[in-house]
């Protein structure tokens, strides 16, 4: 599919270089999400790491804004902790966020709606010598979210995010539902927001809907036409709507910095 032509978000501004201590990584997993994210904030100077391309951009007036890095962690669950886990050491940051898709359970979320992630899972775990459900445990983070507050940046839906490095199956969905309050999946949250915990680093993860499982799979199945429309959607509202929810964070730290 032919790349769409997008409007930058007026918040973003480019900056030269790396700054020595950006206040916010964003990792962004999929590459077609990193692609998206590419196209909507163009001019950038580009910079590997082991991992894949990452570049500065500043968000907001130049003498209050954010320093910001965007990081292409890269997808499923090794290279979201191993990416998260270097962005952390290489860049100290006071929060890291993670952006991106994910796929509804039919019945309990909409297409296109933005999910917030409270708590992240890891359901792929198979344990057949120990408890079952310790394991489970062991890499399920809750995500301290006190400093939102009640009122969002932006609409958002509150909830578990699971994660596995596969695709969901639909008759799976009751379990992960019943057993874990799941209402949506991906492939690397739960990773990510491990990996921030361990560390003692704020994380927060925005998750939009970009297909919803049901009875006969996902119209996205078989159809990489269907997921590309649906993660540019994704992509072109979370980074509009991204600044705003920095914007809180950095009022909040701020405070509690004084």
């Amino acid at each position: 599919m032919s790349q769409q032509t997008h409007q930058t978000p007026p918040e973003w501004g480019n900056i030269s270089g790396e700054s020595s201590h950006p206040e916010v990584i964003v990792i962004i997993s999929a590459d077609m999400e990193w692609q998206v994210v590419r196209e909507i904030l163009p001019g950038a100077e580009i910079q590997p790491t082991p991992y894949g391309e990452w570049f500065a951009l500043r968000v907001g007036a130049p003498t209050s804004g954010l320093d910001v890095n965007f990081l292409h962690g890269g997808w499923g669950k090794i290279a979201a902790a191993a990416s998260a886990e270097f962005a952390i050491q290489r860049w100290h940051p006071d929060l890291l966020v993670n952006i991106g898709t994910c796929g509804g359970f039919d019945g309990h979320v909409q297409k296109g709606e933005i999910i917030l992630a409270e708590r992240t899972v890891v359901y792929d775990i198979i344990e057949q010598m120990g408890d079952f459900d310790a394991h489970i445990q062991h890499y399920a983070t809750e995500l301290d979210l006190a400093w939102l507050g009640a009122e969002l940046p932006s609409p958002a839906r509150r909830g578990m995010l699971a994660s596995a490095d596969r695709d969901l199956f639909y008759d799976e969905i009751p379990n992960l539902i019943a057993k874990y309050g799941a209402i949506a999946g991906d492939w690397e949250s739960g990773a990510i927001a491990w990996v921030a915990a361990r560390h003692q680093v704020p994380c927060l993860i925005l998750r939009g809907v970009s297909d919803v499982v049901g009875g006969q799979g996902s119209p996205a199945y078989g159809d990489m036409g269907y997921f590309e429309i649906g993660a540019r959607q994704i992509m072109e509202n979370l980074l509009t709507v991204l600044p705003d929810w920095l914007a809180k964070f950095h009022k909040k730290h701020s405070k509690n910095l004084r």
